[in-house]
């Protein structure tokens, strides 16, 4: 087994009687991209500025590449890259000036006309920063997380605000990151964004690890099966589905039967119509999904944000301030 890039165990950080993390272990390991998805004010963000070496935690063992992002953070800081949930830039600075400015804190830094070009802001290597798109801003952060040539970059809520189209590109960087050999931790509350960018995910719930694998693995433990629709092209034998033994249920809704099942229900129940002559017409298949696996292993939808959210933010800002 190849050494984890980030290990964290029993991480706990609190902003005055506020728990922003109240236990939260994962390891990443070098090549993927992991994923730390959670409803807004789950301890997401408070998790990777640990890890990145922005804020200490209150207990818990963290390595990051092997060095302690505490003792070690000046070390860390040449191997690990962070785009920010909140960051900004001077109005007024070029895309081009804040790379140049960038790549001046390394020592071995990335060519800065070489990011531009690689995620697409060539045309925008003049342009002022207060006059960038939503997507291009998006773009410019990732570019400066990475022009230091880092072994891990955490990207904290990329997406968030973006539209649809801009959403994609930037799915799209993601992926070209990826393959430039960079191990990524990407913090996300969307669902669509950890199943098509993800090769695991740690769920997180109210400061803690609730559950992590695979999009595929968290999505099948939300769901015990699978239902399956279809309308009969005739009408079916009494009991004919019921007698199969992956099936777990079946309901006719106004002529369309619904069929709820286990493993193989939807070869056995193929079989069986086939055997009976009987074609399934608008066939439709429905498996656990992520968001699913968030409702059950949470009990709330992803959006909800309640009182302690704000709080917990509130709290985090008073600390920077004091810093």
């Amino acid at each position: 087994m190849p050494t984890p890039v980030i290990e964290v165990e029993h991480l706990r950080k609190t902003y005055g009687s506020t728990v922003a993390v109240q236990d939260v272990s994962l390891q990443v390991m070098p090549g993927e991209i992991f994923g730390v998805l959670g409803r807004n004010g789950a301890g997401k963000t408070t998790t990777v500025e640990i890890v990145g070496g922005l804020r200490h935690a209150d207990a818990g063992d963290v390595r990051v590449l092997g060095l302690d992002p505490r003792r070690d953070a000046r070390r860390l800081h040449e191997r690990v890259g962070l785009q920010l949930q909140e960051s900004e830039m001077p109005g007024r600075i070029t895309v081009r000036e804040a790379l140049d400015l960038y790549a001046a804190f390394y020592s071995d830094p990335a060519d800065p006309a070489s990011l531009i070009a690689d995620l697409g802001l060539a045309e925008k290597a003049g342009t002022q920063y207060q006059k960038l798109s939503g997507g291009q801003k998006q773009r410019l952060s990732v570019a400066l997380a990475l022009v230091g040539n880092p072994e891990v970059a955490i990207l904290d809520e990329l997406t968030t605000g973006l539209d649809p189209l801009a959403r994609r590109e930037t799915w799209s960087v993601v992926e070209a990151i990826r393959q430039r050999g960079v191990t990524i931790v990407l913090v996300t509350h969307l669902m669509e964004e950890a199943e098509r960018l993800c090769d695991r995910i740690a769920l997180i719930d109210a400061g803690r690890v609730v559950a992590t694998g695979t999009p595929a693995e968290l999505a099948a433990r939300a769901s015990a099966g699978q239902v399956l629709r279809f309308r009969p092209s005739a009408p079916l034998p009494p009991a004919l589905l019921d007698r199969t033994a992956t099936v777990t249920g079946v309901t006719d809704r106004d002529g369309t039967i619904e069929v709820h099942g286990t493993d193989n229900v939807v070869q056995d129940v193929l079989v069986a119509l086939h055997g009976h002559g009987i074609r399934p017409l608008g066939l439709h298949l429905e498996q656990g999904s992520l968001e699913d696996a968030f409702v059950a292993l949470t009990g709330r939808a992803s959006a909800d944000a309640g009182p302690d959210v704000h709080a917990a933010k509130a709290a985090r800002r008073a600390t920077n301030r004091k810093a």
